[in-house]
Order: C-alpha cells, then sequence, then structure tokens
C-alpha cells in the first residue's frame, strides 16, 4: 500500500473532528514528519481532506454526513466562507423567529448567491420543523413581468373568473401556492406600483385579494425577498420598514481567497461528478480562476468552470486529449488574465496551492449532492454528446468537429448557462445607450414578446443596440434603404406586421417618422433561429486584426458576449511577430472561412490596413478595410452581419459609428524635471467644451499638478490645432488627448463621449499613474544610492533601455519597463559601492536556453557599465534576460 493510502486510511479509523497536525500522525504511524506532511499536502490538493488556516495546521476528512444533512448545510456553508457569518446569524434568526419566521430582505450583486442562500434558509425551516415537510418554496423573478403589471399582479396574487377578457376560471396567484411554505422574490425593485402596493399590504395585514375579486383572503407565507439596488432608494426605504432583517451577501471581490479556493475546488469536484470522470487542472488555471476580475461573482466562477470543464470534455471525446485536462492554455483571455497577477499574488499563490505539483485532480461520487454547489443541469454535457454523434454520422472530420465543437460550446453558454443576469446585461448597456433608449426597447420587447407569444430573451442586447443606432441614423436624417424589404414581407408576414407597430412606438418616443425599410430590418429580430438558417444566406465574415499579444481577442469576446454570437474572427498582432506572419494567418482565416458575402476588415493601424488589397487580388473576394477601429466598431460590424446586411451597407453603418479612436504609444521617453507631463482637451465647438472636460477630470482623476497639467484647447482650425499642439510638445511631453473629433498626429487619443461615460477612466488613470512612477525614479534613486547623479543614471538606464529594446525589436510593457529601470540603478550602484551582488541560480542553464538573448545584451550591458566604470556579469545579464522574457 502507497504512503498516502496508509495516511488516509488512518485519518478514517482516527475520524478526528477537530483534525490532527502532521508531528502527531508522523508519530502514530512511524514515519517521518516530512514525508506525512508532503502526502496530506497532496491529500489536500486532491480535495480529499481539508486543512486549517493556523498553527499547527490541523487536517480532517472532507465528512459527507454534513453534505446530506440540511440541518448542517448554512452551518458548513460558513464554516467554509466565514464572509457568510453575519448573514448565517441573521437567516437562523429569521426563519426561527415566532410563531412563524420572520420576512427578510437578501441584498447582493448579480451572481453572489441570493437564490442559493434562500434555498438553503428553507431547508433549515424544514429541518427545524419551523415549515412542515414538502411545505412549498416557489420562487418568482420580478423582472419577468416588470414590464406588464396586470400580468405581475395576476401572477402573484391570482385572477377571478372574467376579471378580464379570455379569463374563464378563477386562478390561484403563488402568494396562495406557497401557503404553508416560503415565497422568494427576486429582483423585488423591479415590481412596478401596483404590484408594490399589493404587495405591502400582505405583509403587513397577510390578507390580499385576487385581480378582479372583492373577496379578501389570507395566506401563511414566509417572504423571502431579494435585490441587486442600493437599499437606500425609495422602494428598498418602504420594505425595510416592513422587513427589519436585512441580510447581505458580500461580493465574491470581499471575500477571502481560502472562500474563494473553496469553491473552485468544489466546482470542479462536482463537475467531475456530472461527467463521472476525474478532472485534471493545471496549477497555473487554479491560480488564474484564484485572481481573474470575476465580475459577476460567484455565478460567473461556476459557469466559467463548468465552460472549461465542457471543453476539456469534448477534446475527451473527440480522442484529442488522454483525459478531461484542463490547462491554462485553454483558458478564455479574461481568465487568464489572472496570471498577469504574478507579482502581487505569488505569495498568496504559494501559500494556498503551493507549486510543487503541476496538476491537482478532482473527482467526486454521486452521493456527494451538496446542494450548495449543484447547478442544477447536466445539459451541456448531454448536448456535447448529442452534437458528436451527429456529427460522426454525417462523416465530418476530427479538424472540423474540434472547431464545430468548440464554437457550439461557447454559443451553448451564451444561451442556457449565461451568469449574466438580465439585471446586469441592462447596467452594462446604460455605459453604450441612454436610458430612454432602453426604455423604449424594453416597451418594444414586451409588445413583440406578447403578440408573437415567445420568448426573446436570447436577442436583447443585439435589439437594443439596433435601436440604438437606427434613433441616432433619423435624428443624423441618414436614409437607409433594405433591398431586401419585399421578399421579407413575403416570407415573413406575422413578425412583419409586429414590426410595423413596434415602428410606431419607437416614433412615438423620438417624435419622429421612421422608413418602412427599418421594419424590415427589425423582423428579422423576430423571425426564429431555424427559419433564418432555411433561407442558406451567406453572411459578411468579421475579421479583427490588432496589435498586441491578446488585444483583437479581448475586443472579440467583448462583442461576442454581448451579442450572443461567437462570430467575429480574431487575429492578435504580438510586436514580435512579421507583419508577413500577419498576414500569412490572415489569408489561412480566409480559406477556411469562405463566404461569398465578402469580410469586412477592422484594422487598428499601421501596414494591416494594406492587406485588404493583398487578399482581394490572391482569393478574388469582396473585403473592405478600416483602422482605428474600437469595440463599438466590431460591435456595429458584427451586429450588422449577424442581420444579413450586404457588406457595402455594413461598411457604410461602421463608418458613422461616433467612437474614440486610440493610437497606442509606447515608447521609452525621457523627462527632465522641469518638463510637464500634459494632457489636451478639445472640443470643435469652443473652448466650452474642453474646459468642461478639464473641469470632469480635475474631479475624477487622481494626479499631482506638479507633474501634470491639463491643457484645453479650441479647434476651429484642424491645421493650425495641430500646429499648436506640435508647439506644445516641443516644451513638454503630451500624455494624451481627449477631444471631440479623431487628430492626425501620433499620439494616444480618447474620445469626449468615453470619458464622460466613465468607460476608459480606469485605463487613463492607469496610465497617469504609471507616467507618476516613471517620473519619481530619479528621487528614488537619489534617495537610496550614495555618490551617484541620479538624473544622469535614470538617463543613461533609459538610454539603455532603448537601445536593446530596439536591437530585440520588442516593446516592454511600462510595469516592466518600471521594474527593470529601478533594477540597472540598484545594480550600479551596489557596483559602484562595492557591494556584492547576487548570483543568478543555474546560471549556464539559464544561458545556454537563451543563448541568441545572451548574445544581443551582452555587448549592450558591457557598454553601460563602462560608463561607469564597473564590471559586467553574466548574473546581471541572466536578470536582464528574464525581465524581457516575463514581458
Amino acid at each position: 500500500m502507497k504512503c498516502i493510502d496508509i495516511i488516509m486510511k488512518k485519518l478514517v479509523e482516527l475520524n478526528y473532528v477537530d483534525g490532527i497536525d502532521a508531528k502527531t500522525l508522523s508519530e502514530l504511524l512511524d514515519m517521518s514528519r516530512a514525508n506525512v506532511s508532503h502526502e496530506l499536502n497532496a491529500l489536500y490538493k486532491e480535495g480529499k481532506v481539508n486543512k486549517s488556516s493556523g498553527r499547527p495546521v490541523l487536517f480532517f476528512l472532507e465528512t459527507t454526513s454534513s453534505l446530506s444533512n440540511p440541518l448542517a448545510q448554512l452551518d458548513q456553508l460558513y464554516e467554509n466562507n466565514i464572509s457568510l457569518n453575519d448573514a448565517v446569524k441573521q437567516a437562523k434568526a429569521a426563519i426561527l423567529y415566532p410563531p412563524n419566521g420572520m420576512n427578510c430582505l437578501i441584498l447582493g450583486e448579480t451572481g453572489v448567491g441570493k437564490s442559493m442562500f434562500a434555498s438553503l434558509m428553507y431547508d433549515y425551516a424544514t429541518a427545524m420543523n419551523m415549515k412542515p415537510k414538502g411545505s412549498p418554496f416557489i420562487t418568482f423573478n420580478c423582472a419577468d413581468y416588470c414590464n406588464n403589471p396586470q400580468l405581475l399582479t395576476s401572477q402573484l396574487f391570482g385572477v377571478k373568473k372574467g376579471a378580464y377578457t379570455g379569463c374563464d376560471v378563477d386562478k390561484e396567484g403563488l402568494i396562495e401556492q406557497a401557503n404553508g411554505g416560503i415565497l422568494f422574490l427576486d429582483e423585488v425593485h423591479r415590481l412596478p406600483p401596483e404590484g408594490q402596493e399589493a404587495l405591502f399590504i400582505f405583509l403587513d395585514s397577510n390578507k390580499f385579494r385576487r385581480l378582479g375579486d372583492s373577496e379578501s383572503r389570507t395566506s401563511d407565507v414566509l417572504i423571502i425577498a431579494a435585490t441587486t439596488e442600493n437599499p437606500d432608494s425609495t422602494l428598498l426605504n418602504t420594505f425595510t420598514r416592513r422587513i427589519p432583517i436585512v441580510i447581505t451577501i458580500p461580493a465574491l471581490s470581499d471575500r477571502t481567497f481560502e472562500e474563494r479556493l473553496y469553491l473552485i475546488k468544489n466546482f470542479f469536484k462536482y463537475e467531475s461528478v456530472r461527467l463521472n470522470q476525474e478532472v485534471y487542472v493545471s496549477l497555473n488555471s487554479i491560480r488564474a480562476l484564484l485572481s481573474y476580475n470575476c465580475s459577476n461573482n460567484i455565478g460567473q466562477l461556476k459557469n466559467d468552470i463548468q465552460l472549461i470543464c465542457a471543453k476539456a470534455y469534448s477534446e475527451f471525446l473527440t480522442n484529442s486529449a488522454k483525459d478531461v485536462r484542463i490547462s491554462s492554455r485553454s483558458l478564455p483571455p479574461y481568465i487568464k488574465e489572472g496570471l498577469y497577477k504574478e507579482r502581487e499574488h505569488r505569495v498568496l499563490w504559494n501559500t494556498l496551492v503551493g507549486e510543487e505539483i503541476e496538476y491537482f485532480k478532482f473527482s467526486g461520487t454521486s452521493k456527494e449532492g451538496n446542494q450548495i454547489f449543484n447547478t442544477g443541469y447536466n445539459h451541456i454535457y448531454d448536448f456535447i454528446e448529442r452534437k458528436l454523434a451527429e456529427l460522426k454520422s454525417q462523416s465530418t472530420s476530427d479538424v472540423e468537429i474540434e472547431n464545430i465543437l468548440d464554437k457550439d460550446i461557447s454559443k451553448y453558454f451564451q444561451k442556457h448557462i449565461s451568469g449574466v443576469s438580465d439585471e446586469l446585461n441592462r447596467k452594462n448597456l446604460l455605459t453604450i445607450v441612454d436610458n430612454d433608449i432602453l426604455k423604449c426597447a424594453d416597451e418594444v420587447m414586451d409588445f413583440i414578446t406578447t403578440h408573437l407569444n415567445r420568448s426573446f430573451t436570447d436577442i436583447y442586447t443585439p435589439f437594443v443596440l439596433h435601436i440604438n443606432t437606427l434613433v441616432n441614423r433619423i435624428y443624423n436624417k441618414k436614409t437607409i434603404i433594405n433591398p431586401h424589404l419585399s421578399r421579407i414581407k413575403e416570407l415573413y408576414p406575422n413578425e412583419f406586421s409586429v414590426a410595423l407597430e413596434a415602428k410606431t412606438i419607437i416614433e412615438s418616443y423620438i417624435n419622429r417618422p421612421i422608413p418602412m425599410d427599418e421594419a424590415g430590418y427589425l423582423t428579422l429580430f423576430l423571425v426564429p433561429e431555424h427559419s433564418l438558417e432555411n433561407e442558406n444566406t451567406d453572411r459578411v465574415k468579421i475579421i479583427l486584426i490588432a496589435h498586441g499579444e491578446s488585444t483583437a481577442t479581448s475586443i472579440a469576446d467583448v462583442a461576442n458576449r454581448l451579442l450572443g454570437e461567437d462570430y467575429v474572427i480574431a487575429i492578435n498582432a504580438p510586436l514580435d511577430i512579421a507583419p508577413s506572419a500577419i498576414l500569412e494567418n490572415l489569408k489561412k482565416v480566409v480559406k477556411e472561412n469562405a463566404s461569398a458575402a465578402g469580410y469586412l476588415l477592422l484594422v487598428d493601424m499601421g501596414s494591416l490596413t494594406t492587406f485588404a488589397d493583398v487578399i482581394q487580388k490572391e482569393f478574388n473576394v469582396n473585403i473592405k478595410v478600416i483602422s482605428l477601429v474600437s469595440t463599438l466598431h466590431v460591435l456595429e460590424a458584427t451586429r450588422k452581419a449577424l442581420l444579413g446586411s450586404s457588406l457595402e451597407s455594413i461598411y457604410k453603418d461602421v463608418l458613422m459609428v461616433n467612437s474614440y479612436i486610440e493610437t497606442h504609444k509606447n515608447a521609452l521617453t525621457t523627462t527632465s524635471n522641469n518638463r510637464k507631463m500634459v494632457i489636451i482637451t478639445a472640443c470643435l465647438t469652443g473652448e466650452g467644451g474642453s474646459v468642461a472636460i478639464k473641469s470632469f477630470l480635475n474631479s475624477t482623476l487622481r494626479y499631482d499638478k506638479n507633474l501634470f497639467e491639463i491643457i484645453p484647447l479650441t479647434c476651429l482650425n484642424k491645421n493650425s490645432f495641430k500646429q499648436e499642439i506640435l508647439s506644445i510638445q516641443k516644451e513638454n511631453e503630451i500624455l494624451f488627448i481627449i477631444s471631440s473629433f479623431p487628430v492626425d498626429i501620433n499620439l494616444i487619443q480618447y474620445s469626449m463621449n468615453d470619458v464622460f461615460n466613465m468607460s476608459i477612466m480606469n485605463k487613463i488613470q492607469k496610465i497617469v499613474d504609471m507616467r507618476a512612477t516613471m517620473l519619481s525614479i530619479p528621487q528614488i534613486i537619489d534617495e537610496n544610492i550614495k555618490n551617484i547623479d541620479a538624473n544622469k543614471l535614470f538617463n543613461d538606464v533609459i538610454t539603455f533601455l532603448k537601445e536593446l529594446t530596439d536591437q530585440i525589436k520588442v516593446e516592454l510593457s511600462e510595469e516592466i519597463t518600471i521594474g527593470l529601470i529601478l533594477h540597472l540603478s540598484f545594480v550600479i550602484g551596489r557596483l559602484k559601492n562595492n557591494t556584492p551582488l547576487t548570483d543568478y541560480p543555474h546560471k549556464r542553464i539559464y544561458i545556454s536556453d537563451n543563448i541568441d538573448l545572451y548574445n544581443i545584451v551582452k555587448p549592450y550591458f558591457e557598454n553601460f557599465c563602462q560608463r561607469y566604470n564597473v564590471d559586467s556579469s553574466d548574473d546581471e545579464i541572466c536578470y536582464i534576460i528574464n525581465f524581457f522574457l516575463k514581458d
């Protein structure tokens, strides 16, 4: 028997509830403490044992008794999620309050687990005999009916026969159906006034009336309400006067990393139960999941883990992998970004998951059906198996099967297992469209849902974006022609009739007439997807190419996720890859994505703009190119392509997008102490607009006025305006320009709109912070290095790095640049002051593995050292190489 099995057997025999430390266990087993400690940590990483966070570290079994005992589930939730301590105590108090419990309100962001928490409260109520076993637990999402007050009221309180046309029977409402149990009202802030008033009467008296009925009824039901809104709003103030217990569920970002690791481990364990397969996850994948920006909380974390498990499972089924194995290479870009936090999170990673195990193994049994982590569906894996069988029956090649499955899995998650609620989706959209447009779209959506008797949640976001573009087009008096209008009327008469009514609703909002052609485009949103597929119409392919390691894929990911379709084809153009290689990649993409409708090429700058001519000549296809693109360009292009618009139409509409223009500049520059960093604000309509932007930045941007200056300019003539900028640039370094129009100059530029809607403020703040750090380096050198001219050393290091990066043909990120400047400055300081340097571990092997880079760095570093009459060393060359490889 292996050591690990002996240790596991002993833990089962002892069954110490409070745990046992490695020293005690090693004495009981007569094994070395080091070996026992190593195996216990291995068992912990496999999820078979748990361990305490104090000293000495105690190890204990993950018992299954608490998993199946509803009474223990709230306690178990607290034990492994200490930030929920107050919430669990309040939940128990609400359930146990005599005689039948107390109504309560749960607050928390989307995805924090409010619905799950309410369900656990119900389990606790039945376990404590506060509610009968088998009593109802009913969930109702108020947002589903927020635009139809009469329907919402009838759903909650019931309807009396004859209350309205077509109502020929009495109907119980949810409050009656939940009698003796619990009614969970999610997103309760979305209740319209009619629903609020009736609910408040019920909360005060336990009495209600069915719609159209004069008879008063009662129901013994405990109300648990939940909301994502600020509790200080008018509606929620009214609620809190009637509901004294308010439970707050913290966001994932406010919880400890130990809690997040606990969630990650259990989500993987329960995916392995559903798959009936062991799941192997790499160390870097765990690190990325611990550190990535999971903005939609636990709901997103759960769905992201299931998505990567689903893709790994498809690779296993298609024999591309020997088991269900997840590596960091297969993670979506937004999760992989968690690995970029190595500097601030490395100590934490090593504490939580170590660094000696390459892959973690997760496995579970069907008995471990813990409700806390049970997602309640298994459909994605059934979907993969059915799709695979279908593709194999059609004699599809293995390569095509892999590509099709990968795209279909992503599409499936967008449509069926999205972690983004309607409420969060609305908030995201409000950063793009005005609130009035969203209200108009909601009214139109409610109308078409009612009249076509179908759900249109899948198209909500693209539909809102379409209405926004439509309204802008009308305001700007831009005409549009729909060449397929007659065919649309003929093929889809019912949907076209509803689209005409929708057009009327939009007209009433903007008080302007809308051409009939627009109704044709609206119709395409209303037609069932399979009907459009049967049309077999080819669609314009959207290809995005942008400089950077992941710029294109990141923008494409935003567009694809917003529109619910994996459509944009992204090609990253890293700075160290020759344009010719990027062109070859583009040719490959065009070959693999044939389209008679043509291609729209969206690029950011440089030689990429010339690729369209090459593609057109070589493949004899229709292609157009648009440069200086943004996320809004990509969204508009993709949305129109999905509608089936022509290449010419999409091209014209994308050019009309009122978007920001950004040219990326990341060069090393020297800044003398008497020069300020300048931010220019500009407006075409006079100085008032540029001054307004300056005032807004002064109130929202953190910056040192001794280092930075905001200069407002007026642009009455673009040529003289450009000369004015060049004149300022002679005296000061211009950090970026914020304006209402693009400027033909090689500087970073942002649009006024993106500043005012706060969409780029984090990016701007980061640029300012980084440059402030850069400007402070000479002072840091002066304060910490003796007998040296700080400004001269700083400028010499800058010159050295500029020469070296030009030779290697790379651009370092500002974070790496700052680190390297400080490192080299202190190296010279230590050498000048005869302080020994640190040896580089395994130096000879490292040089051998990176000999080409070593041969480039060595002469430049030797020349740099000669300026200070110190000797260069291979150790320091290795450290410099390491900085470049990190970037």
